[in-house]
């Protein structure tokens, strides 16, 4: 659902509680979505985003050595 600014200032408790309830609102300004209202993210949950990664990424040994090029700036 989409809903402009204007409109959700007079609403939000009704669209938080709608939020609250599972429902996807895209806050609007000029016709452009800038900001959303959604279920909040319980710890533990299904949704939990800790360890979401684990294993899927990795980080170069040498991800903090700067090249030759940085030479100058610090010295």
């Amino acid at each position: 659902m989409n809903i402009p600014m204007a409109k959700a200032k007079a609403q939000l408790s009704e669209l938080v509680k709608r939020a609250q309830a599972g429902e996807k609102i895209n806050l609007t300004k000029h016709g452009e979505v800038v900001a959303t209202l959604s279920a909040p993210i319980r710890a533990g949950g299904s949704e939990s985003l800790f360890g979401a990664l684990k294993n899927q990424i990795w980080i170069s040994d040498d991800f903090d050595e700067l090249g030759p090029e940085w030479d100058e700036y610090i010295k």
